[in-house]
């Protein structure tokens, strides 16, 4: 049901801004925001892109159809194609563009909320379809109670993943925010300073590392079991999807950034658009690129693990009420042949 009011709410929006509608609609480009409070003049498009009306109302009704596959006809390509829709969603959703933008919104930086919201409703809609495809998804067997440890390595690349965003970028952002032009030069540190204020720069440096801490329950108990603390979750097992849709979703937006990154600067050099000097001495931005490379990978190997250890296992096969041949039994049988 929640599915279904998710792809009726997105059709009915889309439709709307294809015959004039303008609610919700922001013509803003990430890139270079003008008055993005405003939609960036979305009153005045007079045409929706492609992608934003008939396109997403195609998808739309993709997705209605999926959902009776799902219900009616669950299999393996109703599966295959459930999972592929949430990561379609999720992905859409950009939430590593989220996890910047919220905070710095709320500490008061100019943001564009029709294009946060609008986010935000495509991750739960790329949730919801993940719970729906595995509650339609047969059962392979039961899954272990109590805690299962995991791998060794993954722990170890979880530890990995925790340090990447702490000495990566939060050391880096810090000193900047202090005013320490650290691999990068003053005239650059200048524009920084000027174009955010100092919670911003404070908000910015520090939700990446705290979000990083969140990787830690992929190799600890209150991964796979709530805390008893939780009201009315306590000590229940936490689903695996539950953690393993979020953190591939952001594992994979993660290297995608960074590839595309650092094929975008590899292309500014390559057409003398950015000097090999320019890039030697903004260093430390070059670095945070690599970075969001690597703390994709290390997560991205980290929740494999956390998924290997929480599979489900295959049921023991049921013990036979009739009892086995008795040793004289078994000399006579053997006599006979």
């Amino acid at each position: 049901m929640a599915c279904a009011v998710f792809v009726v709410a997105e059709v009915t929006v889309r439709t709307y801004w294809i015959w004039g509608g303008r609610w919700g609609y922001t013509a803003c480009d990430r890139t270079h925001l003008v008055d993005p409070t405003g939609g960036c003049g979305a009153d005045r498009v007079e045409t929706v892109p492609f992608w934003a009306g008939w396109g997403a109302v195609g998808v739309g009704a993709a997705l209605a159809v999926l959902v009776v596959c799902l219900l009616r006809f669950p299999g393996r390509c109703s599966v295959a194609g459930g999972g592929a829709a949430a990561a379609l969603l999720l992905v859409l959703s950009f939430p590593l563009h989220l996890l910047f933008e919220i905070p710095a919104a709320l500490v008061g930086r100019p943001s564009d909320w029709r294009d946060l919201g609008a986010r935000l409703v495509l991750a739960t809609g790329g949730l919801l379809f993940a719970g729906l495809t595995n509650a339609c998804a047969p059962q392979r067997g039961a899954r272990a109670a109590g805690y299962q440890p995991v791998p060794p390595w993954t722990r170890r690349w979880a530890y990995v993943t925790v340090a990447l965003p702490v000495a990566g970028w939060a050391v880096p952002h810090g000193l900047w925010v202090l005013g320490v032009p650290f691999g990068i030069p003053q005239r650059e540190l200048d524009d920084i300073h000027r174009s955010l204020s100092t919670w911003t720069g404070v908000a910015i440096t520090l939700v990446p590392p705290l979000a990083g801490l969140l990787v830690l329950g992929l190799v600890q108990r209150w991964g796979q079991r709530f805390p008893h603390w939780l009201p009315g979750l306590r000590d229940r097992p936490v689903p695996p999807l539950l953690a393993v849709v979020p953190a591939g979703v952001v594992a994979l937006a993660l290297v995608t950034y960074g590839i595309l990154s650092v094929a975008v600067l590899v292309r500014q050099v390559l057409r003398g658009e950015t000097h090999w000097s320019d890039v030697r001495e903004g260093w430390a931005v070059t670095g945070t690129l690599l970075v969001f490379l690597c703390w994709g990978v290390a997560l991205g190997v980290t929740t494999t693990g956390y998924a290997i250890a929480t599979r489900p296992r295959p049921e023991p096969a049921p013990k036979s009420g009739i009892a086995g041949p008795t040793q004289g039994n078994r000399r006579t049988d053997e006599d006979a042949v």
